[in-house]
């Protein structure tokens, strides 16, 4: 936590745009444990981790400074500026877009960092991003395929997704893990949600589920569609949501991630589905998997 005078605005960001390449100007260096250096841009392309829903991880890639020297992205975190004092990473009390806070990517970095002022250019592992890309698009249509399976579970009315069936998993996540080519995915059953009306017996029988799961995903991609990213701005803090024109129709979700530009990409996405009895109730554990053309 360290008294900052710049930058005063947020760091503009073009990954949700499919950008793996991006040239911008160094406007803060922060000194960090290690030999680490927290790097600050006025633009990247570079995709941070979200504190608040860490569920995609950072891109992989390299700072090349207007000196031509190489540095690796170790990290790349959000981080926010308030009253002058700077939050990096797990220290940001707030989320991203809170009011009254300066929002940016902090590019984490080891040895000399570039010079204040400094022109540098941010060059993206495309192949692991596209990985997590497909991973985070495969998590989106396998919650939407989940909630259409369980729609008969609800003895209640229910708030429904985009789609218009009960939102089992905005209801009962817990935890959303992205990974290369897929997804982790965990929800808890609870005393509250059965009050909603939820028939935890739906989960008796996964395989049963998963294979509902599968079908639907199936003709969803047999059907194509476009994807991608609506934002009310370019600026980090700026509101962006995840779209996706099923041949049945247009669902979209709150996301910042980064996403596949088509349906037409994937070979099969297929999911796996797990159920234990906890403390207090049942978990189940939903593993995607994708595949690409």
């Amino acid at each position: 936590m360290t008294t900052v005078t710049l930058p005063t605005i947020d760091t503009l960001i073009t990954y949700p745009d499919g950008a793996t390449r991006s040239t911008g100007t160094v406007v803060h260096v922060e000194p960090g444990e290690g030999g680490r250096a927290a790097v600050i841009l006025d633009v990247t392309a570079c995709h941070p981790v979200d504190t608040a829903w860490p569920d995609q991880p950072a891109d992989r890639g390299t700072l090349t400074t207007d000196a031509a020297e190489v540095l690796p992205i170790v990290d790349a975190v959000t981080g926010g500026i308030h009253d002058g004092r700077l939050f990096l990473g797990a220290e940001l009390p707030v989320r991203n877009g809170t009011e009254g806070w300066t929002f940016v990517v902090a590019h984490i970095v080891e040895g000399a960092p570039p010079a204040v002022g400094s022109t540098v250019t941010v060059d993206v592992d495309a192949a692991h991003r596209l990985a997590l890309s497909a991973g985070h698009t495969a998590c989106h249509l396998a919650s939407l395929a989940l909630d259409a399976a369980l729609a008969d579970a609800w003895t209640k009315p229910a708030p429904t997704d985009t789609l218009g069936h009960p939102a089992f998993d905005a209801l009962a996540i817990q935890r959303s893990r992205i990974t290369p080519f897929g997804a982790v995915d965990t929800y808890r059953i609870g005393t509250s949600l059965r009050r909603k009306g939820f028939d935890a017996t739906a989960l008796d029988a996964p395989d049963e589920l998963a294979a509902r799961i599968d079908a639907q995903l199936a003709e969803w991609i047999a059907g194509g569609g476009a994807i991608r990213i609506e934002r009310e701005a370019s600026s980090l803090s700026a509101r962006r949501r995840w779209v996706c024109e099923l041949a049945s129709g247009r669902t979209d979700i709150p996301c910042g991630g980064t996403h596949l530009g088509d349906l037409n990409e994937f070979a099969s996405i297929t999911a796996s589905l797990a159920v234990a009895d906890v403390e207090g109730g049942r978990e189940l554990t939903m593993t995607t998997t994708a595949r690409l053309r």
